[in-house]
């Protein structure tokens, strides 16, 4: 059920992590933009080193071979000074339309499409214990009703009794399994016994188990970067590091703007400018993991995740498990019914033929 369901039952899943575990604006805010930069600077410095010369040497060889090397010195001095306003302003831009460059409900939820072992993986690890108990419940109840089964056998032994009594034993079993996991949905006094839902108890451990494969699995900052670059809101990333990038391209070669738009004219120099800047949008993508460790301090996902999700209402908390079952909970109730009746036929010709 769970990997035929797998993008219905991801969307019903980080639908609620994404509108009540935490804010993507929220997290992104907590990154520090100066912090951020210095981790990204020294990847930066020999890129722009390599664009620099790569652009000049096409566009303007004779010239850039024949500047003086306190020209050229300069030029790499101002990379070295505008590096860090550069990536800090940028990073306080992204900051502020985070929600525009990527979407992390499609991320979440595409990642577990594409890979629909993870699915399993969350709903199997964080409903574990759940799983045992469904599997115990069918001894338990099963010789419950079966003692039943078998006084009502003792006086009325009719050859349709044990399908029929086969059927709803399965079919009681599977019923009062799922119920008791997720019923009452709040704790219940009854004549001193506190009655609560056997999922909803765990819920603290729940939360532990969810964020940690959620962080590890899916939500990792490599994945969120790549869904920056890559993802269907990436159009707005590139246009505003197009933005940022020209500007710190004009600064880099302010010194030597006049010498090389007389060589080449004002057109070729915009030409050469924006190849310049092209190259480094191209290339960012390559040294963005330096910053994923600071990135991955900074933002804590896993614990955000952790605490908001041991602090929701039970009945918005049963909707990380329940999901599983709920949409097919009849289906699951009536194969426990024919299982039990076919059991009840082979008891028939077996032991009673």
């Amino acid at each position: 059920i769970i990997p035929t369901k797998a993008e219905k039952m991801a969307g019903i899943c980080f639908d609620l992590m994404t509108t009540r575990l935490f804010n993507i604006k929220e997290i992104f805010a907590r990154l520090d933009p100066k912090r951020f930069s210095e981790e990204m600077e020294d990847g930066l410095l020999l890129l722009m080193d390599k664009v620099v010369n790569e652009v000049a040497q096409e566009y303007m060889p004779t010239l850039w071979n024949s500047l003086p090397k306190e020209v050229k010195t300069d030029v790499i001095i101002t990379t070295d000074q505008e590096t860090s306003s550069f990536l800090t302003n940028f990073m306080k831009d992204m900051q502020d339309h985070v929600e525009d460059v990527i979407d992390i409900k499609k991320m979440t939820v595409q990642a577990c499409v594409d890979n629909r072992r993870l699915v399993v993986k969350i709903f199997q690890e964080c409903g574990e214990k759940e799983f045992i108990f469904i599997r115990r419940s069918g001894f338990y109840f099963g010789f419950l009703f079966g003692c039943i089964q078998m006084a009502i056998w003792f006086f009325y032994n009719a050859s349709w009794i044990l399908p029929a009594a086969g059927f709803m034993v399965g079919w009681i079993t599977n019923y009062l399994a799922l119920k008791v996991i997720f019923s009452p949905l709040e704790p219940k006094n009854v004549c001193g016994v506190v009655l609560h839902g056997i999922f909803l108890k765990r819920q603290r451990e729940v939360s532990e188990t969810f964020a940690r494969i959620v962080c590890l699995e899916i939500l990792t900052i490599k994945a969120m970067w790549t869904a920056i670059f890559t993802g269907p809101l990436s159009v707005n990333f590139f246009a505003m590091l197009r933005a940022h990038t020209l500007v710190f391209v004009e600064r880099l070669i302010a010194e030597i703007k006049p010498m090389a738009v007389a060589a080449m004219g004002s057109n070729k120099f915009a030409e050469m400018k924006e190849a310049m800047a092209t190259k480094v949008i191209e290339s960012l993508p390559d040294i963005i993991d330096q910053s994923y460790l600071y990135t991955l301090e900074a933002l804590d996902m896993e614990a955000t995740i952790r605490e908001k999700m041991s602090e929701l209402p039970s009945a918005e908390f049963e909707g990380v498990l329940h999901p599983a079952f709920e949409e097919d909970e009849l289906t699951l109730i009536l194969l426990g019914g024919v299982l039990g009746a076919i059991v009840g036929v082979i008891q028939l010709f077996t032991l009673f033929a």
